[in-house]
């Protein structure tokens, strides 16, 4: 038990203590594969570490307010209502039409990737409407090329935040903008403006694109986990681990594989995954149509642009538009439709209860001051020269180790901007770190709502989709390092 000296410590002012928290849920993450109970967890020890007399005091309270918070409320009806739309699209086979005609487009592995990351670019709106429709309207196509959900989700992790950061028509844009106002970065009605002169500096978003797209091509070979779950999915199996150990430096041979791939005669059941239609389109309309997927599709984006990037009145028109446009053509009765609207809500539970736990992680994490004890320790070497460098690893670690991208910038860029300007750094320079360091705690941490809604929509295990893609955001995030350190 901590004596109460050390408590008091703790409360006052940060230490090496806030660092605890995120390593246990790292830990547990991969150890036990449920993130939530990781999250939970991590979120007890620090309160632990903070004041454990008051623990359940402390609990209650940071749950209460979490869950009472606008942006929480925003998540759930968010994305229980692109589960509603989902099921619709798949119960109405819309979904399964857009498979199949994008199937005609596509000769291969690469080519599917290659429709996959273009389909990527063009919903640029934002993160949440991109991981969720992209995964969801390409995984009937790469699946029938035997690309993993691993990698899938990867390619839809990587033109999620990297590319809605990059366009100044996104939510992404919307927020940050209004951030560098409210700090008196930028002057009313000029953050957009400053914003996009970041944009160039942006180096983790373009050069998480150059790596996808190299990726793709084979110029960056698969390795490590991902080049297991690949191999597990060309083989048909189930689990990854099955998958037979092969050299990092050895190139996938698709000629190899298919060679080698079981029939469908000896698929034993349980042990490989189910070859043509899923399971959720054994009830699909058979002679589903293609502009029934279409129709609400281009509506969510254009209506979401309409209402000033706002995805959630974007989605609630859309779904009022949908249901009247589908029960015209009696493809569902209304009570039908509310049932399967229902069941798409259900399936977003546990990515919604995630990102619940996520934001109740954050919320402690804030209370053990950690954002303010890794900036402590690095301002004494921020210099002009180091600042922009250095504010990209601080802020990258942040946001990797609380899962929160929006919420640490808001947080770090009180103190970060006035020690930019005393320094006189380069301020767009530095903006674009930070913008940076948001885009990579987006894709790379375990329990980032762009990680869970990414394999949410691939129909992957998240922590399964955070390790596979792990190293090859890591390479984009030191290249970044790096050129921060060149141009500054």
């Amino acid at each position: 038990m901590l004596t109460q000296a050390v408590t008091d410590t703790i409360q006052a002012q940060p230490t090496g203590v806030s660092l605890i928290p995120p390593v246990v849920v790292l830990v547990l993450a991969i150890w036990l594969k449920r993130p939530i109970l990781a999250l939970t967890l991590g979120a007890l020890t620090g309160l632990l570490l903070f004041s454990p007399a008051d623990i359940l005091t402390h609990f209650t309270d940071t749950t209460l307010t979490v869950m009472q918070d606008e942006t929480i409320a925003w998540l759930i009806l968010v994305c229980g209502g692109f589960g509603m739309l989902i099921g619709l699209l798949v119960h109405t086979g819309g979904a399964m039409a857009f498979g199949h005609k994008a199937q005609q487009y596509t000769s291969g592995r690469k080519s599917s990737l290659v429709m996959t990351f273009l389909l990527g670019l063009v919903i640029f709106v934002d993160d949440y409407l991109n991981a969720l429709s992209v995964g969801e309207s390409m995984k009937r196509v790469t699946d029938k090329y035997k690309v993993s959900r691993e990698m899938l989700a990867y390619v839809v992790d990587s033109t999620a935040a990297p590319v809605c950061v990059l366009v100044p028509l996104s939510t992404w844009a919307i927020f940050f903008g209004g951030l560098l106002e409210n700090n008196q970065v930028a002057a009313v009605g000029e953050g957009l403006s400053v914003y996009m002169q970041a944009i160039p500096y942006m180096l983790y978003a373009w050069l998480t694109l150059v790596v996808l797209i190299l990726v793709i091509v084979g110029v960056i070979p698969i390795f490590g986990p991902m080049k297991k779950a690949e191999m597990a999915s060309r083989l048909g199996l189930a689990d990854p681990s099955q998958s037979p150990a092969a050299p990092d430096n050895v190139a996938v041979d698709e000629d190899l594989i298919e060679a080698v791939t079981p029939t469908e005669k000896s698929l034993a059941p349980g042990e490989y995954l189910v070859k043509g239609i899923e399971e959720e389109f054994e009830e699909a309309q058979p002679k589903g149509k293609l502009v029934n997927f279409l129709v609400p599709m281009i509506l969510l984006v254009v209506l979401t642009i309409y209402f000033d990037v706002d995805v959630y009145k974007g989605l609630v028109v859309t779904l009022i538009i949908t249901l009247p446009y589908y029960g015209l053509q009696k493809l569902m009765s209304l009570s039908e439709m509310m049932e399967t609207m229902m069941d798409g809500f259900k399936t977003m539970l546990p990515a919604i209860g995630t990102v619940v736990a996520a934001f109740i992680f954050k919320d402690v994490c804030d209370k053990l001051m950690l954002p303010q004890y890794v900036i402590e320790n690095l301002s004494p070497y921020m210099t002009a020269q180091w600042l922009p460098a250095l504010v990209f690893l601080a802020m990258a670690i942040l946001a990797f180790a609380t899962g929160s991208s929006w919420g640490i910038f808001a947080v770090t860029i009180p103190i970060v901007m006035p020690l930019a300007y005393a320094v006189d750094a380069n301020i767009p320079l530095v903006i674009g770190a930070l913008l940076s360091a948001s885009a990579f705690g987006s894709q790379a941490c375990f329990y980032s709502d762009s990680t869970i809604l990414a394999a949410q929509g691939a129909g992957c295990h998240m922590v399964s989709h955070a390790i596979t893609q792990l190293p090859y955001a890591l390479i984009a995030a030191t290249v970044s390092f790096i050129g921060f350190l060149l141009l500054a």
